[in-house]
């Protein structure tokens, strides 16, 4: 199997299977302590059914998408993915680049491989920069005035990691940030020879062990933190306070992501938020925790209008990403599904992953009888009722 005979994002995570070493595989595939909400965000969205509108004249069909003024070709886009280069060679730039060719939105995670200012002047398109903040204002005002001098156009502030989550699979495998080969990975790292040449050993060669480059490193590249606990240090003390002061420092648009309830929404809103993810982080902080989709209704319905509805965590298909702007997404973003594309292929998969998505929205928009994302609506799906 190769880009071109991979039909669906499954048969791209197949490829990446077969390409990465477990310490790679695991951390990509995983989520937190028993896999419980990683495997509720899929069957949540299995268990929506559609309601077709047959004979309509689906001719004129369009996946243009508005957000914050801008129009893109899709209604979804790519989301924050920490240690993505871990996948292939300067991923963060790869997705960047598929992104804005397709010309969907891009969101750059803190705990990238690649110091945001490469990745701003590198990719053209909407880039976003996702924020992991703690209660030190003076380091994390300094990553804001990155962002901005870089040209970022909106703040990503995730708000659902007030502690690491519980990924025993990383303990087993000897994960660590900056990245370290042990024995057991080395061995299996030779057994991976493209991922060990054309990923890690690039790395390293190009610009030396895999870390954060924007929390581990300052805008000259000189090494400022030491390790991932220095990263993590006090975010457990932030609150709403700390949110409204990043809304006093970012001139433009300023996003909550991690958000699960109406309530937090509401408070999101009245801090001065431009928009919220409803997000569990894609299976991997809280285990437990219900599917974004099962809260999406109920946040539309408190702060759509008022605040712009984003969604992710879970989404595989372009049947889920049609239902959740059924449900009144704004717009979807999806992590996973792109970093699979990387993994199978760099920027191309990246830009395989993105084609096949579109394929697929295409094709259920018309089944639906829909020609805009706007048509689409709550009438268009049968919901699971409650205890099914």
């Amino acid at each position: 199997m190769n880009l071109q005979t991979a039909y669906n994002i499954d048969d791209l995570r197949r490829i990446a299977e077969r390409r990465l070493p477990r310490v790679a595989h695991d951390y990509l595939e995983r989520g937190a302590e028993d896999d419980v909400t990683l495997s509720l965000n899929r069957s949540a969205l299995e268990a929506i059914r559609f309601a077709p509108r047959t004979l309509v004249d689906v001719s004129k069909r369009s996946q243009a998408t508005t957000l914050f003024g801008g129009r893109y070709d899709a209604p979804f886009g790519l989301a924050p993915t920490g240690a993505a280069g871990l996948y292939c060679f300067e991923a963060d730039v790869a997705l960047a680049r598929a992104a804005a060719a397709a010309n969907l939105p891009f969101v750059l995670s803190t705990a990238s491989f690649v110091a945001m200012e490469r990745v701003a002047r590198e990719a053209g398109g909407t880039k976003w920069f996702q924020l992991y903040a703690n209660k030190d204002h003076e380091a994390t005002g300094k990553l804001v005035r990155r962002a901005l001098d870089a040209g970022y156009e909106a703040l990503v502030v995730t708000v659902d990691v007030p502690v690491g989550a519980n990924r025993e699979y990383n303990l087993r495998n000897g994960f660590q940030i900056p990245f370290r080969m042990n024995l057991r990975n080395m061995i299996d790292g030779m057994l991976h020879p493209h991922w060990l040449a054309n990923v890690f050993l690039r790395t390293l060669m190009t610009s030396g062990v895999p870390r954060f480059q924007n929390v581990d490193t300052d805008v000259g590249g000189r090494i400022v933190a030491k390790n991932l606990a220095e990263f993590r240090a006090r975010r457990d003390a932030l609150d709403w306070t700390d949110f409204a002061w990043m809304r006093e420092i970012w001139p433009k648009k300023l996003m909550v992501k991690g958000i699960m309830t109406a309530e937090d929404a509401l408070a999101a809103h009245r801090h001065g938020a431009d928009g919220v993810f409803v997000s569990n982080h894609g299976g991997r902080q809280l285990d437990g925790l219900g599917s974004p989709i099962e809260v999406l209704p109920e946040v539309v319905a408190a702060v759509g209008g008022k605040l712009a509805v984003m969604i992710d965590s879970g989404f595989r298909r372009g049947t889920d990403i049609v239902k959740a702007h059924a449900l009144g997404a704004d717009i979807v973003f999806v992590g996973r599904a792109t970093l699979y594309g990387a993994a199978a292929g760099g920027e191309a998969g990246a830009a395989r992953a993105i084609e096949i998505l579109k394929g697929e929205i295409d094709r259920v928009m018309a089944l639906l009888g829909c020609n805009t994302v706007d048509e689409l609506a709550p009438e268009h799906l049968r919901l699971p009722r409650d205890g099914t």
